[in-house]
């Protein structure tokens, strides 16, 4: 597994979260998520094999938040 770190703005509440958890943890290749509204950012743990740092943050853009490596 390789850790990924995504800084993501346009999380404002908890809800944000879940949703961001959410969609990171139903990827294929994804192994532990953790998302932090204090830091905005998310720790992924990933499989390079199946999934690039591009598609996940493909996924979290297209669920409407903004996204930096």
């Amino acid at each position: 597994m390789t850790e990924l770190i995504l800084n993501i703005d346009g999380m404002t509440c908890g809800g944000c979260v879940k949703s961001v958890t959410g969609i990171l943890e139903t990827m294929a290749g994804v192994g532990a998520v953790q998302v932090s509204l204090e830091d905005k950012r998310a720790k992924v743990d990933y499989d390079e094999a199946v999934v690039s740092p591009q598609e996940l943050a493909a996924a979290v853009i297209d669920a409407g938040f903004d996204v930096n490596f």
